[in-house]
């Protein structure tokens, strides 16, 4: 179990940075950097505690999805990252 729930956070992990690449140029840096220190900073959470990384993933969907918003990127684009967080 805790290795499925690892696979799932660094799947997150890197649909989160695909869905970078869909952002303006110039704000690609600051949320490629941003994305990778909230992963840095989280990696203490135990991930045998399913509740604690659900509600880290579930935190990563809403916020990708503000993101998204902010610059008008369809959000339909971040369907993948919803899967995986939801599983």
């Amino acid at each position: 179990m805790v290795y499925r729930e690892m696979q799932k956070v660094l799947r997150a992990y890197g649909e989160v940075l695909r869905l970078v690449r869909r952002l303006p140029e110039d704000s690609r840096p600051y949320y490629a950097k941003f994305a990778r220190e909230n992963f840095v900073n989280y990696r203490e959470v135990d991930p045998k505690d399913a509740a604690a990384v659900q509600d880290l993933l579930r935190r990563t969907y809403n916020h990708s999805l503000w993101v998204l918003s902010k610059y008008g990127v369809d959000e339909s684009v971040a369907a993948k990252l919803k899967g995986i967080c939801s599983a």
